[in-house]
């Protein structure tokens, strides 16, 4: 039956629909808000205006997902993204290694639905907002084109995740478009005066080789005059995907109404670009090559950034500024580009990072002046000098988590985004993150309901590194190295390394520590040492004087020459790594960071290890075992490595490791929660690169839980996700509660981050 009003004329069908929160925009920021709203028991709307999940890391735009890690190639050593963009990644790498968009698209699909709490509308876009007063929301009004259905969606608490803030837009929350001068914020990297530039749009292409000769005809609006592009001469037919984020037009535009318009301005590049490629006869290669695919919609970098309670600026980031109110960070470079894009003749993007991750804090996360509206992703309150870091998906898609739980709070004690600010609510909003896995440098997670934090605690061994075997062969020195080496605060031990030369040479060596314990960039050198080496083998015996002064790591420093050989070791143990200063070009890292003026960041080095299977340790030995793997560690709040490593490491000759928790009075126990070494290290690209194995190798991959009584309550086969979360369907009671883990590998201990125990 069609519909009609009083005067005829037909109306679209239209379906209210009533929840706890309403969240706009099916991006990864939207995607893990409403998922980690609706895992605590919140009821919540998801609206997309796109066939697809993910936004920009989506099918559709094919960019991969990055957040602090940074391509591994800044100092932000164990810095991926936890909580449930972790949970995403680690399950993306784990289905789909060599970055299938489409494999992607699923993950995502199925990770949504399959959450009980969740209605989501596809090819939904909001274009009303209704509200009751000035400050606040009471409903959006959305259209589906697919079906032609209307919606009003009904709720308390809205969180704009939009990418272009359509909601904060309509409901009237005050924001900025293009750079504050830099006198508004005291930012050294801003311009002299304000300006509307923004960052522009990108699209991409793939190509694909068919093994025989392909023609192609250009459209009537692809680019002709191919120099009108700077960078021609740098094309070549192995670049594709989103390697080519710098084709980008727009920065001088409105980059939310004249989308279209600059859409089209990318179609003529892209159709153009390859047109050279294919007929301009400099590329023989191309001749068996096709186009395969071209976005049909931009990747969007920059419009509107609303104004909360507190603006993230550019010296926050720099000076790692921290937060009583945070609850997220990030760790990407300040990535800003012109505003010509493709068409100027300065560099795509300047970047500059900082030496270490920073805080977010929640204040940037709602709408200072809707007192019902929270903001997450690159819309988030922050400077356009600040945004160039924060935009970035993986760093957007830890402020949606924060504002899930944070509405989930609301929504329990009946609170506006800005009365969670109290310092009670909080610390609960912080621990509540935690305990999801969400990371917030310098916060541990201690909860007094926890049942662990109660318990004696043993193990079958627990490891003393005495030596990073050499058992990997030789590695020449052709790059200098460093080997971190986790330290508690007191003297250094002796060390021992083998080094081989063909002549006599010197072996310059320093040991060096970060100026910051939470940071990894090894800029202090305590000692140096010049050791003449003879011809073949040499027995390397370090002596240090340096006492540190408190727990961190230190960085044995190995200087550059050819003519060196020495020893390394495969055995790969959780908070230990090998570090190179070497060159990483697609994240302006060029060996050290330079400012060639007074911008307003550091100068230093870069140390960046090496993905696997590169990257081995260098064979060292310890005149005093390092005694950083205690099993205690598994309840110290914090579950990667920071300053230490953080974990309970077995030994590596404990063929069945376990670990045991005992009560002086019986323990009844309803969910058990393990967090294991996925390798927060690595990256983790979504799409087009492909990642060396499907699960990470510190991983632990079969366990057991074993009652008093010796009986298996739980066995898991084949993990390969950082949380594991065990709901008993009767409660346990129990005296002790013993965890047997099977080592990962020959080579890799087993290891464990946390336990914890839950009567309820």
């Amino acid at each position: 039956m069609v519909k009609a009003d009083k005067t005829g004329e037909r109306l679209l069908p239209l379906t209210s629909l009533t929840s706890d929160l309403v969240v706009v925009g099916g991006g990864l920021a939207g995607v893990c808000c409403a998922i980690t709203a609706a895992r605590s028991g919140i009821k919540v709307v998801l609206v997309q205006d796109r066939p697809v999940l993910g936004g920009n890391s989506s099918s559709e735009v094919r960019l991969w997902i990055l957040g602090a890690t940074s391509h591994m190639g800044n100092n932000n050593r164990w810095a991926r993204e936890g909580g449930v963009i972790d949970e995403i990644l680690i399950e993306n790498t784990y289905r789909n290694p060599e970055g299938n968009p489409i494999i992607f698209d699923t993950v995502l699909l199925d990770k949504v639905v399959s959450e009980p709490n969740i209605t989501l509308l596809l090819n939904t876009a909001v274009y009303q907002v209704d509200k009751k007063d000035e400050e606040t929301i009471t409903s959006v009004s959305a259209f589906c084109s697919q079906s032609q259905n209307e919606y009003k969606l009904v709720a308390p608490l809205f969180c704009d995740a939009s990418g272009d803030g359509i909601v904060g837009f309509l409901a009237g929350a005050a924001f900025r478009m293009g750079a504050e001068s830099k006198e508004e914020f005291g930012e050294k990297f801003a311009p002299s005066k304000e300006y509307g530039e923004l960052l522009g749009h990108s699209l991409y292409f793939y190509s694909k080789d068919t093994g025989k000769p392909v023609k192609f005809v250009p459209p009537s609006f692809a680019l002709t005059d191919i120099s009108k592009i700077p960078r021609y001469r740098s094309f070549n037919t192995k670049e594709y995907g989103c390697r080519l984020w710098w084709l980008e037009y727009g920065g001088r535009l409105d980059t939310v109404h004249q989308t279209e318009e600059i859409k089209w301005e990318l179609w003529k590049v892209v159709y153009g670009v390859w047109n050279h490629i294919k007929n301009s006869g400099e590329f023989p290669d191309a001749e068996t090559l096709t186009l395969e695919w071209v976005g049909m919609i931009p990747g969007k970098r920059e419009s509107r950034r609303f104004e909360g309670d507190y603006i993230l600026k550019q010296q926050d980031i720099v000076e790692q500024k921290t937060f009583k109110d945070a609850v997220a960070f990030g760790g990407w470079s300040i990535d800003l580009h012109p505003a010509d894009g493709v068409f100027s003749e300065k560099p795509g993007c300047n970047q500059w990072h900082s030496k270490g991750i920073y805080q977010i804090p929640y204040r940037c996360l709602y709408a200072g002046n809707i007192n019902n509206l929270f903001l997450a992703g690159r819309i988030i309150s922050a400077t356009h000098v600040a945004f160039g870091s924060t935009r970035v998906m993986g760093t957007s898609a830890y402020t949606g988590q924060a504002v899930g739980m944070a509405a989930v709070m609301c929504t329990q004690k009946n609170l506006t985004p800005k009365e969670l600010l109290s310092d009670d609510f909080l610390k609960e909003l912080q621990l509540n993150l935690l305990a999801i896995g969400h990371y917030i440098p310098g916060i541990k997670m201690k909860d007094e309901n926890d049942l662990v934090q109660h318990a004696s605690i043993t193990a079958t061994s627990t490891l003393l590194l005495k030596e990073l075997a050499e058992n990997g062969g030789l590695h020449v020195l052709d790059e200098s190295v460093i080997q971190m080496i986790p330290l508690k605060a007191g003297n250094v031990p002796g060390i021992t390394l083998h080094a081989y030369t063909d002549k006599p040479t010197i072996l310059e060596i320093e040991l060096r520590t970060s100026d910051n314990q939470y940071n990894y960039t090894p800029e202090r050198v305590i000692e140096a040492k010049s050791l003449p080496l003879s011809i073949g083998r040499n027995c390397v015996q370090l002596t240090f004087n340096a006492t540190l002064k408190e727990d961190g790591y230190a960085y044995l420093y190995l200087k550059k020459n050819e003519q060196i050989k020495v020893s390394r070791s495969i055995n790969r143990i959780t908070g230990i790594l090998s570090l190179f200063n070497s060159i990483n070009a697609a994240v302006s890292n060029y060996g050290k960071q330079e400012p060639t003026e007074d911008i307003g960041v550091d100068a230093f080095e870069f140390w960046c290890p090496k993905r696997r299977p590169a990257g081995e340790n260098i064979a060292l030995k310890f005149s005093t075992p390092l005694d950083v793997f205690d099993a205690d560690n598994i309840r110290n709040g914090i579950t990667r490595p920071t300053n230490l490593p953080n974990a309970w490491v077995a030994e590596l000759h404990d063929k069945n490791p376990a670990i045991t928790l005992k009560w002086d009075n019986p323990a009844t126990i309803k969910r058990v929660e393990l967090s294991f070494d996925t390798d927060y290290d690595h990256p983790m690209e979504s799409v087009l690169m492909t990642h060396p194995e499907n699960i990470m190798p510190f991983c632990i991959r079969n366990y057991e839980l074993v009652d008093d009584q010796g009986k298996i309550v739980y066995k898991k086969q084949g993990n390969y996700q950082t949380r594991n979360v065990i709901n008993f369907e009767e409660p346990l009671t129990v005296m002790h509660l013993t965890l047997h883990l099977e080592a990962p590998g020959n080579n890799v201990p087993a290891s464990l981050f946390e336990i914890r125990c839950y009567s309820e």
